[in-house]
C-alpha cells in the first residue's frame, strides 16, 4: 500500500514528488472547485451554520465547569449542582445531535458532488478519441474515475469542514478564555507553541521511519510476487538460486524488524513527549493562577481557573489540525488538478454543428488523397486513392505495420485524417452524424471482446429491440446458432469475464452475429479469422464468404481463401498502396504482392 498522504502522529508530511508537484493555487482553480458546490448552495449553508453551533455548544460544557465547582461544589448548593451538570450534560446531548445532523449534510453534498463529477467524467471519457485509449494506461483512467473522485469526497467531508470547525473552536475558546481572564489566556496561548513543536518533530520522525518501513515492504513484496510464482519458482529451481534468493529475502526481513522496532520505539518517545507537554499547560495556568488568587487578591476563582485549563485543553486539537491543514490543502488542490486535466482533454472527434443524416444509405466509401499520422514523428498514411462501389468487396494486404487497420479506423472516425477526405456515400465523413455514420458500419476485428453476460445480452447490445427471430438469423448467418442451441442454457449461456469461456472461433462468430444484428450498410473484417485453428476458421470463412457477396465489405487479411473472394486486392506498404487489381495479375507483378504470396499464401493452396 502506498504510503502517499500518510503521516506520523501529530502530523502529516508532503513527499518530495509532492512537494515538486504541488500546484499554484490560482483564483480560476478555486472558483472551479467551488463551483461544484454551487448546486448545493442551500445544504451548504446548513451545513456551515450545523458547525457553527456545535463548535459554540462544544466549548459551552466546558465554561459551565467553572459554575458547577464554584457555585455546586464550593457553594454546597445541590440544586444549583445538578441544574447545571443536567445543562452540562443537555448542550453536550444537543451539540452532539447537531453533529449527527452536520455529518449527515456533509456526507449527502459530498456523494452528490462525486457522483456529479463521476457522470461527468464517465460521459467526457466517452467522447475520448480512439487514440486516447490505444495509448493511455487503462489504470490511470481508472484510477480517475475511481480512488481519484473518491478522494474528493474525502475533500468535502474532511478538510473542508475541518478547516471549518476546527477555525469556529479554536476562535470560540480564545473568546471565551479572554473573557474569564486575560493574563490566564495570554499563558495559555503563548504556551500552545511547546505542544505543537514537538508533536510535529516526532511526527515528521515517525513519517520517515514508515515510509523506509514501506519501501522495505515493497521489496519484500517484490521478492514473494517474483519467486513463489509459479514461472518464478520454475526459473528459481532450474537455475539453483534457492540459497540466493533465500540470502535476499533474509537480508529484507532483518532490515524490516530493525525498523518496525525503531518506529514502535519512536511512538512510544512520542507519547512520553506529548504526556509531559500537554501537563505544562494546566500546571502554568495552575501556577499562575494560585499567584494571582493568592498574592493579589484577584476575583478568580478555581472554578475560573478550572474552565480556563478545560478551555485551553480544547485548543490543541484545533491548533494541531490547522497547522497540518496545508499539507491537506495542498494534496486537495493536487487531486481536482489531476480530473480537471482529464476534463479539459479536448473532444477530437464529435459532431460537426450541422451534421448530415441521409434519408437513405447505399454503402459506398472513397478515399481521396488521404493522409494520417497519430503525432508528429511520422506519417502513416500517405496519399491513399481508392473507391469501393456498393455491393462490392476489396482485400487488404500487407505487410505488419503498412497501415491496413489504420486505413479502415478512419471509416467510423475512430481517428480522423490529418489530409484529405474519406467519404461515405459521396459525403465527407466528418460532415456526417456521428450515429448514423457508426450505425451503417460494422466491424469484426481479430481481437473479439465479448461483455461478462450471457450469449443473449452481447448479441442485444447491437439492437436492444430485436426479436428472437432476427437474433436468430443473425446466428444463422454467422454459422453460430447450432453451437448456441447446443448449450444447456441456449442463448442465456453464459459467456464468462471477456468470453473466456468459449473458444476463440465461436466468440468471433458471436461477434460476427452481433455485426449482422446491427445490419450496417458496410462490413469490415480486420483479420477475422487470424490466430484460429483450421476447424474454427473454416467455419468462420464459411459465414464470411455468402456476407461478402451481399453487401460492401472490407477484409483485411492474411488468409488466401479471404483474399480470393474480393473483387479486387489492394497492397499496402509503408502506408502507402503500393499495388492494387486482381489475384493472379498481382502475381505476375513480381512485387510486395508476390513476395507475400510466395512467403505466406502459397502454402494455403492443396499440392498437386
Amino acid at each position: 500500500m502506498s504510503m502517499r498522504g500518510r503521516g506520523g502522529p501529530g502530523g502529516r508530511f508532503l513527499d518530495e514528488e509532492e512537494k515538486k508537484n504541488a500546484p499554484k493555487v490560482t483564483k480560476e482553480l478555486l472558483v472551479r472547485v467551488f463551483s461544484y458546490l454551487k448546486p448545493y448552495w442551500k445544504q451548504m449553508i446548513l451545513v456551515l451554520t450545523s458547525i457553527a453551533v456545535s463548535s459554540i455548544l462544544a466549548i459551552y460544557p466546558s465554561v459551565l465547569t467553572g459554575r458547577i465547582i464554584d457555585e455546586g461544589l464550593i457553594g454546597r448548593d445541590l440544586n444549583k449542582l445538578v441544574t447545571l451538570i443536567v445543562i452540562s450534560l443537555l448542550v453536550t446531548l444537543g451539540s452532539n445531535l447537531i453533529g449527527v445532523l452536520e455529518s449527515y449534510l456533509n456526507s449527502w453534498i459530498a456523494q452528490h458532488i462525486t457522483y456529479d463529477m463521476r457522470n461527468q467524467m464517465y460521459a467526457h471519457l466517452q467522447k475520448m478519441p480512439h487514440r486516447f485509449f490505444t495509448s493511455g494506461s487503462q489504470g490511470e483512467i481508472i484510477t480517475r474515475m475511481t480512488s481519484d473522485i473518491d478522494g474528493v469526497r474525502q475533500v468535502i467531508t474532511n478538510t473542508f469542514t475541518s478547516i471549518l470547525s476546527n477555525s469556529i473552536t479554536l476562535i470560540v475558546a480564545v473568546i471565551a478564555m479572554f473573557r474569564k481572564n486575560w493574563i490566564l489566556a495570554v499563558v495559555g496561548i503563548v504556551i500552545i507553541p511547546l505542544f505543537t513543536l514537538p508533536t510535529r518533530k516526532a511526527g515528521k520522525t515517525r513519517w520517515s521511519l514508515t515510509k523506509e518501513s514501506q519501501e522495505c515492504s515493497d521489496g519484500i513484496n517484490g521478492i514473494l510476487n517474483e519467486t513463489l510464482s509459479v514461472s518464478g519458482q520454475l526459473l528459481v529451481k532450474l537455475f539453483g538460486m534457492e540459497d540466493y534468493e533465500y540470502r535476499k529475502y533474509e537480508k529484507l526481513n532483518e532490515k524490516m524488524v530493525k525498523l518496525n522496532i525503531r518506529e514502535s520505539m519512536a511512538g512510544r518517545w512520542f507519547r512520553v513527549v506529548i504526556s509531559t507537554f500537554s501537563s505544562i499547560g494546566p500546571m502554568a495556568l495552575y501556577l499562575v493562577g494560585g499567584i494571582l488568587m493568592m498574592k493579589y487578591d484577584s476575583s478568580l476563582t478555581v472554578g475560573d481557573i478550572s474552565v480556563l485549563v478545560a478551555l485551553l485543553g480544547r485548543m490543541y486539537g484545533p491548533v494541531n489540525q490547522l497547522l497540518n491543514i496545508q499539507v491537506d490543502w495542498i494534496r486537495s488542490m493536487a487531486l481536482f488538478t489531476r480530473l480537471f486535466e482529464y476534463y479539459d482533454m479536448p473532444v477530437e472527434i464529435e459532431n460537426a454543428p450541422d451534421a448530415i443524416t441521409p434519408s437513405s444509405v447505399k454503402g459506398e466509401v472513397s478515399f481521396d488523397h488521404v493522409y494520417f499520422r497519430y503525432n508528429e514523428d511520422r506519417m502513416i498514411l500517405k496519399d491513399v486513392t481508392f473507391t469501393l462501389p456498393q455491393g462490392r468487396s476489396i482485400a487488404i494486404v500487407g505487410p505488419s505495420g503498412s497501415g491496413k487497420s489504420t486505413t479502415v479506423n478512419l471509416i467510423p472516425r475512430l481517428y480522423d485524417v490529418t489530409e484529405g477526405s474519406v467519404k461515405f456515400d459521396g459525403i465527407d465523413v466528418r460532415k456526417l452524424d456521428l450515429a448514423f455514420l457508426r450505425k451503417n458500419i460494422g466491424i469484426v476485428t481479430q481481437e473479439t471482446y465479448l461483455f461478462n453476460g450471457t450469449i443473449l445480452e452481447n448479441l442485444v447490445y447491437a439492437k436492444n429491440d430485436a426479436t428472437m427471430e432476427e437474433i436468430e438469423a443473425a446466428c444463422r448467418k454467422a454459422n453460430i446458432h447450432d453451437f448456441i442451441m447446443s448449450q444447456e442454457k441456449g442463448y442465456h449461456t453464459e459467456v464468462g469475464n471477456r468470453g473466456l469461456k468459449l473458444s476463440g472461433g465461436e466468440k468471433q462468430r458471436i461477434s460476427i452475429a452481433r455485426v449482422l444484428l446491427k445490419d450496417p450498410a458496410v462490413m469490415i473484417f480486420d483479420e477475422a479469422t487470424a490466430s484460429l485453428d483450421s476447424i474454427s476458421e473454416k467455419a468462420i470463412q464459411d459465414a464470411i464468404n455468402p456476407l461478402i457477396d451481399s453487401r460492401t465489405s472490407i477484409l483485411i487479411a492474411h488468409r488466401l481463401s479471404t483474399i480470393l473472394a474480393a473483387d479486387e486486392i489492394l497492397v499496402m506498404k509503408d502506408g502507402e498502396i503500393v499495388e492494387r487489381g486482381k489475384h493472379r495479375e498481382l502475381v505476375e507483378l513480381g512485387g510486395v504482392y508476390t513476395e507475400l504470396y510466395n512467403t505466406q499464401f502459397k502454402a494455403e493452396l492443396p499440392e498437386e
